[in-house]
């Protein structure tokens, strides 16, 4: 088995979409997002994930010249953010975009799918 990393991708034009939603929408969306959850986790799939805070709560630790510098704000200038993620357990490629395919569903957003790096035999 391998490990794959699911992310959230947010675009800030689908927050007013998502600003627009009633309670009941997003509720449906919540509970799209658990049921998913708990078939991950039925299925041995689920290693951990979860939803982030908005990006204007994020803090950046850069290393210059030896020095670290902590600025507020993403570590890129980039319209689109990460709003969540989950890792799993998936056979292969094909497994972790199946279940990339249903967490577009459930959460209603685009999907980036990335394996880890193979450890290195000791």
């Amino acid at each position: 088995m391998s490990q794959y990393m699911l992310s959230v991708h947010h675009d800030p034009a689908d927050d007013e979409r998502m600003a627009a939603m009633s309670p009941e929408e997003m509720q449906s969306t919540f509970e799209a997002v658990g049921a998913l959850n708990t078939e991950m986790m039925a299925t041995d799939t689920w290693v951990f994930g979860g939803g982030l805070h908005d990006k204007e709560s994020t803090t950046t630790v850069r290393l210059k010249d030896g020095d670290t510098l902590v600025t507020d704000g993403p570590y890129a200038e980039t319209k689109e953010y990460l709003g969540g993620f989950w890792i799993i357990e998936a056979a292969d490629l094909d497994e972790a975009l199946d279940w990339a395919r249903r967490a577009a569903v459930a959460c209603g957003g685009d999907v980036e799918v990335r394996p880890f790096q193979d450890e290195p035999e000791s």
